[in-house]
């Protein structure tokens, strides 16, 4: 059973009970955590052939009717989002320098339904399951279109440098978005990969290199919505699948960031419109 899987079931009694109202914006649960399992594969520093290390210190932002929704609930919902990174990262086989923490904040510049994630790593003071955190290091401006980043601590003692500098185009022993860096172990060598979406409940594959979806009859996939262009955007499987915006007036939003092209992995929310697209991929 995957980590996605395994929160979404010990959070069903809270969102059935002390969440049920809190959840009606936008923001799920689930989207916020399939967004810190990126920010860690996004930010994987690979320091040896047996130590990738991730972020341990992760803030969510949050708009104002979404962060007043929530924040009654933020330990509640920080302590449970931290212990799915911390399954996540067992699973990747990823290793921190300190506590896993969940924060909450306001972003006075996002709308109702979507989110930033900012993480940075913060090295214990002793060891990795020090019981308190380290001092928090200033956080760094945050690159427009989110992923905003903190300077990493300092490493403890006995641990190996970290490089001088980044290689041109990103981190060193940075994944690119949406993948696992090398160290991560490949998936089993199986059937052929099969992609599709699902919109209102029905199907489509994706039997082509590409699928165009817009409001025309010449889309591959017809969106009766206004506020779908009429050749709104453009999906292309690969490794890995992505998402293009082919000039959209309203533009696209993939697992709550407004952007103009993404990286899709299964589950992946797109919204177009007003109409909400679950991108799937699967073997067999």
């Amino acid at each position: 059973m995957g980590v996605l899987k395994k929160f979404e079931q010990r959070l069903e009694g809270l969102v059935n009970g002390t969440f049920a109202k809190v959840f009606k914006s936008e923001v799920q649960p689930v989207e916020i955590a399939g967004a810190l399992q990126r920010e860690c594969d996004n930010n994987a520093t690979i320091w040896n052939r047996d130590r990738t290390v991730v972020p341990n210190d992760f803030i969510v932002e949050l708009s104002t009717p979404d962060f007043e929704r929530l924040s009654p609930y933020s330990g509640q919902l920080g302590d449970e989002l931290a212990g799915m990174v911390r399954d996540y990262a067992k699973q990747q086989r990823y290793t921190f320098m300190g506590p896993i923490k969940v924060h909450l904040e306001k972003a006075d510049d996002l709308d109702t339904g979507l989110y930033r994630v900012r993480s940075r790593t913060l090295a214990s003071s002793s060891s990795q399951q020090a019981p308190g955190p380290a001092a928090p290091a200033a956080p760094a401006p945050g690159r427009p279109g989110g992923g905003y980043g903190y300077p990493p601590a300092a490493a403890p003692a006995g641990a190996p440098p970290m490089p001088a500098a980044p290689p041109p185009g990103g981190r060193p022993g940075a994944a690119p978005f949406g993948q696992r860096p090398a160290t991560a172990p490949a998936p089993a060598a199986g059937g052929r990969m099969r992609h599709w979406v699902e919109i209102n409940g029905t199907r489509h594959q994706i039997s082509r290199q590409t699928l165009v979806l817009g409001r025309s009859t010449e889309a591959d996939v017809r969106i009766d919505d206004p506020g779908v262009s009429r050749r709104h955007c453009e999906i292309r499987t690969g490794t890995p699948s992505t998402i293009q915006d082919l000039g959209s007036t309203n533009g696209i939003v993939v697992d709550g960031q407004h952007t103009t092209r993404a990286t899709l992995r299964d589950g992946s929310r797109i919204v177009v419109g007003s109409t909400t697209i679950i991108y799937r991929q699967a073997e067999g």
